[in-house]
């Protein structure tokens, strides 16, 4: 008896491929604020609305200043500035930043919400692999609909405190690796499957599977694309999905056809 092919995965890079921001430093930014900032910082109230460039964590910045950035090394830099923090209490911070976050007019990449959505129409598992916070990219995960997350994992002590420390910076390699074992767990095969990116550390994951798309993206990473015949989406931006409204003169639909489109796009 023949087996059943496995469900194809779409996998999806977060930031400024899902969501229109650096989901780290925003998060940052909006932390600081919620424990009322360094003494003389000057920062006012948090405001989703803002896109302009953030400020970067103290030890980003001072690790930045010492030569060309290493992203892993960054990456768990950023991770150590919460060492101390109970772990509820940045999951619920990270509720409400995405709260906060998700009401902006420009808050995120269309083109990969219409792929997710697209994705999620045809049956397709959505996975999200991110080196941002588990805390922000389930909150996005939960919103969007995504399945399943792969990301960097923060060590806890047993009394719920965060170390500071992560297992691995999921970027670069890290990411393929984490689409590869994954795949291996569904049992799903790659040529059959998806990944989304804009960045050139996405390149091990876009190469991963039988179906990368690039989006938006640097000069670089799009002549890549180019040269290997990649689809691209542009980058454009703009608020969170929402379901059209009926116009006058349609019938009603049924309450299936209702819960067909809510289960397209969450709210």
């Amino acid at each position: 008896m023949t087996r059943a092919a496995a469900v194809p995965v779409a996998f999806f890079d977060v930031d400024e491929t899902l969501v229109a921001t650096k989901s780290l430093l925003d998060f940052w930014d909006y932390w600081v604020t919620r424990q009322d900032g360094p003494a003389g910082t000057g920062r006012g109230p948090y405001d989703p609305q803002r896109r302009t460039a953030q400020p970067a964590p103290p030890a980003t910045t001072s690790t930045a200043a010492a030569g060309p950035p290493d992203r892993s090394r960054l990456n768990r830099d950023y991770y150590r500035r919460y060492t101390g923090t109970p772990e509820s209490l940045l999951q619920a911070a990270a509720r409400d930043w995405y709260a906060r976050y998700r009401r902006g007019e420009r808050a995120f990449v269309t083109a990969g919400l219409h792929a997710l959505a697209r994705h999620r129409a045809l049956g397709h598992e959505i996975v999200l692999v991110s080196g941002s916070l588990r805390p922000v990219v389930d909150a996005v995960a939960a919103d969007l609909g995504a399945t399943a997350v792969r990301c960097a994992e923060q060590t806890v002590t047993d009394d719920g405190l965060l170390t500071g420390e992560i297992d691995r910076p999921m970027i670069g390699r890290a990411k393929a690796d984490a689409v590869e074992a994954h795949l291996a767990e569904r049992g799903a095969r790659a040529g059959d499957c998806h990944a989304y990116g804009d960045h050139d550390s996405d390149l091990p994951m876009l190469r991963s599977v039988g179906h990368p798309v690039v989006i938006g993206g640097a000069p670089a990473l799009r002549h890549e694309a180019a040269r290997l015949g990649w689809t691209t989406l542009p980058g454009d931006t703009g608020p969170h999905p929402a379901r059209p409204p009926v116009a006058t003169g349609r019938p009603p639909r049924s309450a299936a056809g209702q819960r067909q489109d809510q289960a397209s796009v969450s709210p």
